[in-house]
């Protein structure tokens, strides 16, 4: 199963300290060694960093590392192929252009029997079941709301509707992001932590690194963190139930809805 690492802030933040964690899973302390990918939006612009090669041996990944992008939505992925060969293109995170603004997905799952048709105004570049899903997903938002972008709320609910259908078919785990907010869907595994004054230290799981928070964090910030596994092994961490999407603006958890057949229509507490 592939691995994904979201963030998601109130004020730019450098994802630094989770990635050092997030990158041994590539090839290190698990198994996949199929590629790794990571996005930092910044403005209008996206960084967007790709290698086929596993993470742990990776210096682009060492570069990442070392440089304190800093960015309100961040979306790495390291891969276990399932569908498509190991080639550049079809690494994640893939990236394009909606209502003037870059999208950025990242995917960790298998949906083997979803074909949709396309339109030509998404057309996937490698051959993987996940830029398909993406490009499908565009596509249906241009085809629902034409030239003029929706409101952050009418966008999660459309989200909802086209990963609703999907979720029950197949592993559908993923993240996307257009720099306004970011979007999990949890459908087998993901979890997510909320940092927030007063800050503690933070301890990662994959390597033996420490970080006080409360040393390099103002009393202002709010940084939501989203992985298929937790990355530290010292702080409360939430899984996200199966079957759920989840919203992310300004450092939090906004809001959230089911997407697997259930009598609750929403999740309460948030």
């Amino acid at each position: 199963m592939c691995q994904l690492l979201g963030m998601n802030c109130n004020t730019p933040t450098d994802i630094c300290f989770s990635f050092t964690g997030f990158q041994q899973r590539g090839g290190g302390t698990d198994i996949h060694a199929d590629g790794w990918g990571i996005a930092f939006f910044e403005g209008k612009g996206v960084r967007l960093f790709l290698d086929p090669q596993p993470s742990v041996r990776s210096s682009i990944a060492e570069l990442v590392r070392n440089y304190p992008i800093r960015s309100l939505n961040v979306i790495a992925h390291i891969r276990k192929a399932t569908q498509g060969i190991v080639t550049l293109e079809n690494t994640h995170p893939f990236m394009r252009e909606l209502w003037g603004k870059y999208w950025v997905f990242a995917h960790n799952g298998n949906l083997p029997e979803f074909l949709p048709t396309l339109d030509g105004c998404y057309i996937p570049v490698g051959n993987t079941d996940s830029e398909l899903i993406f490009c499908w997903l565009l596509q249906s938002l241009r085809q629902r709301f034409g030239d003029a972008p929706p409101s952050r709320d009418v966008l999660f609910s459309a989200l909802h509707e086209l990963t609703y259908p999907l979720s029950g078919t197949g592993i559908f785990n993923y993240l996307l992001s257009n720099s306004d907010c970011l979007f999990a869907h949890s459908s087998t595994e993901l979890s997510y932590l909320t940092r927030r004054a007063p800050f503690n230290m933070a301890h990662l799981k994959d390597e033996d690194v420490t970080v006080d928070f409360s040393r390099v964090a103002t009393q202002n910030d709010r940084v939501s963190i989203i992985a298929t596994q937790p990355l530290t092994d010292n702080e409360p961490w939430l899984a996200m139930q199966p079957g759920t999407l989840w919203m992310f603006h300004e450092g939090e958890a906004v809001d959230s809805l089911v997407t697997l057949p259930s009598p609750v229509s929403s999740l309460q507490g948030i």
